[in-house]
This record gives C-alpha cells, sequence and structure tokens, in this order.
C-alpha cells in the first residue's frame, strides 16, 4: 500500500462511531500480508548508537531522585523527603526491552515500562509466536482481551506496550519506511522542546527557553509550601524573562481546592500549564478545574493507559492538552481520541 492510499483510509477509521467498531480497530494498512511468521520472544540488552552526551546534573537537581517534590506519598512523613524512599529499585522492578523475531531474520525492538517483562514471557509469548506481525491491531487487541481480568492499565499496559512497539519497529523495517511516514507524515520541520527540574541556571545555560519545574510542595506542607512553591516560580520567571515558557510539573499531589488557589498565586508568572494536580483517575475533578481554571491550562495523561482512559478523559473534558507517557501505547490513544471527537 502507498502512503497516498494509506492517507485516504486513515479518516474512515477516524469516523467509524466507538459502539459500531469493529473487535479492534481496522488498521489502514489491513489488507498487507507481510509473509512474515513472529518466531520468537526474548528481552535483551539494548545500547544507542548515538549515545546522548553525558552531563553532570546541578546539586539537588530533581533528575538526582534526591531532592523532595510534591507526590501522592507526600502525606506520609517517612516518605516525604525524597521519592527514592518510595519509588521501586529498578535494579528489581526494571523496565525492559522486547526483540520480537521472525522466520526470515527481521527483528523488531519495544520498550516496555517497570515490571513488565514476566508478562511478556510467561504469557504473551504463547500468543505471539506465529501470528503475522503485519497484523498489529489484531495482536494488541488478543494482548488486551488474554489479559483483561487482571490487567488493563498499569503494569500489564507497560507489557503490551513493549509488544506494539517492537512490531511498528518491525512493520517499519519490513516496509523500509520510518513510523512517522507510515503513520501518515511529518506535520512540523521543528518540534519545541522543554526540560523539567529546578536546576533553572544550568537548563538556561543549555539553551532551554520553556522550563517545567518539578514542584516541591503540595497540601502537607500548609501555607509555607504554597508560598515556596511560588517563590520558585517567581524566581524563574526572572531568570527566563517574559518570553520563555514556565510548566509546573505536579505529579499527582494536589487537591482541588489546592490547585484552585496555586493558580491564582502564581497567575501573576504567566505559567504556561499546570500538569498533573490530581490522582490520574480523577477525570471529573480535572473536569472541574479545567472549567473553572482560566489564568492556565489543565493538562494530565501521563499515568493514563491505552484507549479507554483517554476516552474518559476526553468525554470529562479533563485536559486541555493530554501528555502521554514513553510507555504508554500512543498510537492505541491517538486512534481511539479521532472516534471519540
Amino acid at each position: 500500500m502507498n502512503r497516498r492510499a494509506f492517507l485516504k483510509l486513515a479518516p474512515l477509521a477516524a469516523a467509524i462511531p466507538h459502539s459500531e467498531a469493529p473487535a479492534y480497530a481496522q488498521a489502514p494498512f489491513v489488507d498487507e500480508k507481510s509473509k512474515l511468521r513472529i518466531s520468537g520472544v526474548r528481552l535483551v540488552q539494548t545500547r544507542p548508537r548515538r549515545p546522548v552526551p553525558a552531563y553532570k546534573p546541578a546539586p539537588g537537581s530533581w533528575s538526582t531522585n534526591d531532592v523532595e517534590v510534591a507526590n501522592p506519598m507526600s502525606i506520609y512523613p517517612e516518605y516525604k523527603a525524597t521519592r527514592s524512599l518510595f519509588m521501586a529499585d529498578s535494579g528489581k522492578v526494571p523496565s525492559v526491552t522486547v526483540e520480537i523475531g521472525t522466520d526470515k531474520g527481521l527483528k523488531g525492538y519495544g520498550q516496555g515500562g517497570p515490571a513488565a517483562g514476566p508478562i511478556i514471557l510467561e504469557h504473551h509469548t504463547k500468543l505471539l509466536i506465529g501470528e503475522d506481525p503485519f497484523n498489529i491491531e489484531r495482536i494488541w487487541d488478543i494482548l488486551w482481551r488474554s489479559t483483561m481480568s487482571y490487567g488493563r492499565m498499569g503494569v500489564v499496559m507497560n507489557a503490551i506496550s513493549g509488544v506494539d512497539l517492537a512490531l511498528w519497529d518491525l512493520y517499519g523495517k519490513a516496509m523500509g519506511m520510518p513510523i512517522y511516514k507510515l503513520l501518515g507524515g511529518s506535520t512540523k520541520d521543528r518540534i519545541p522542546a522543554y526540560c523539567t527540574g529546578n536546576d533553572v541556571e544550568q537548563h538556561l545555560e543549555f539553551g532551554y527557553k520553556r522550563l517545567k519545574l518539578a514542584i516541591p510542595h503540595g497540601p502537607a506542607d500548609g501555607r509555607e509550601g504554597m508560598k515556596k512553591n511560588v517563590a520558585l516560580v517567581k524566581r524563574t520567571r526572572e531568570l527566563l524573562g517574559p518570553d520563555g515558557d514556565i510548566m509546573l510539573d505536579c505529579w499527582m499531589s494536589w487537591t482541588e481546592r489546592y490547585t484552585l488557589e496555586m493558580a491564582e498565586m502564581v497567575a501573576p508568572y504567566r505559567v504556561y500549564w499546570m500538569e498533573e494536580c490530581l490522582q490520574p483517575h480523577d477525570y471529573a475533578g480535572f473536569g472541574r478545574l479545567r472549567e473553572q481554571i482560566k489564568s492556565t491550562r489543565i493538562v494530565t495523561g501521563e499515568h493514563e493507559y491505552g484507549r479507554y482512559g483517554f476516552r474518559y478523559l476526553l468525554e470529562h473534558r479533563s485536559a486541555e492538552i493530554c501528555i502521554h507517557h514513553s510507555d504508554t501505547p500512543v498510537i492505541q490513544s491517538v486512534r481511539a481520541s479521532r472516534r471519540a471527537g
């Protein structure tokens, strides 16, 4: 199938009402046959061909995981000081890279999130062997339905995502095209980037003009914590100047009332968005915040999984911008978002 035919079919798939959709979404390339069969699934260690340049984070940097950042566990004093006190040991609950091999030697690679490994190896593998790797949507639906009794979100979706990404990688290699072209081609020559963290001087030195602050305080810190949050935003605006963008990463740690008050307090410093102020499942709460707060944008989605979760966000008008986590099956979510309007 050529690119022109691919693009003609895409709007038709998007127009199908949810209630009339087939058991699994029909990909525009559904009639393509690969003449390949999946012959092996394993977890591998990979290394980048072009490694990212190394750098030393500034002292107290958010990325070191050893500084206080507001989080859902902040209400418990023994876990409040740093995320490292309650986060899983990455060596014991690791993210994984899955390799899907075929009978013709072609291989695809995809990254799945924490704890995905056992599900991929001990459950998914038997469902993958012998399948045509081009049947991406069919395979996704099989993995979803077969794990529904204990999955639907979190770890199981981390596993499905790794397999899904590996299949897309394999498909792109088989077609000799990068995935962005298979999905319709580029729409922009450049995409703005931002940097997350509170070591503002270092980020400005690196040339960033869009900064996302890892908010250090939440409701557990009372009024004094709110003042410290505002001081951080004010200082960042002074260093950044009037033209750059400031975003706030609240990481599931605030309440509705707290968010409303903070939005009012930081309004003079032109905050571009406030991200994940509430716990990710509070779709109605996000909707209420979006309705009431006009000084900035309400953003969420990092810890949402799959098409159905994003449909809830759409139905509740929960966010002006949805942010996808790197382990979320983005393609599935985007297709569902189109169908949901």
